[in-house]
């Protein structure tokens, strides 16, 4: 098995989410004929949720692969818009495992999440804005140190930018 996670931005211009849905289904499609068969997304709106529904696609034409998804608590969509909850609830039903790092929110959770995203797998396919901070800076960081080979999928869209 080769497990692949996601991580990327909660917000993504509209200008962006076509040519970022295209380069997300092309990269997927590459792994999934290098043998990746188990792919994770954390259940955030934006990225997260552009990553599951393409992976959710791709099991139509690659039945063996698996989508995972690892939330951070069972609370996460308090707070969101009615019509991202149905998204999320559909893709939950579709997913192969769904699992919670915790019962309840806590200050941290996110973190926790997104290590367990990154924790075994061989590589995370993120949408990183150069020099970018918060949730998806941590988990491509963290990504890197565990050796795990990201794959920026913002440097396929920017090409004169890169992560150092």
């Amino acid at each position: 098995m080769k497990t692949v996670c996601f991580t990327g931005h909660r917000e993504i211009a509209e200008g962006e989410a076509a040519s970022l849905r295209d380069a997300l289904d092309r990269e997927i499609e590459r792994l999934i004929l290098e043998g990746a068969d188990v792919f994770r997304a954390g259940g955030a709106l934006g990225f997260d949720t552009m990553a599951a529904a393409s992976v959710l696609i791709m099991k139509n034409k690659y039945p063996n692969v698996r989508l995972d998804l690892i939330l951070p608590c069972e609370t996460q969509t308090s707070g969101w818009h009615p019509e991202s909850v149905k998204l999320y609830e559909e893709i939950k039903k579709r997913a192969d495992n769904v699992s919670y790092v915790s019962t309840s929110y806590f200050r941290g959770v996110m973190q926790k999440r997104n290590r367990a995203l990154v924790d075994g797998a061989d590589v995370c396919v993120a949408f990183l804005r150069g020099g970018a901070q918060g949730g998806t800076g941590y988990t491509v960081s963290y990504a890197q140190k565990k050796g795990v080979r990201v794959i920026n999928l913002w440097e396929k869209l920017s090409p004169n930018t890169s992560l150092e």
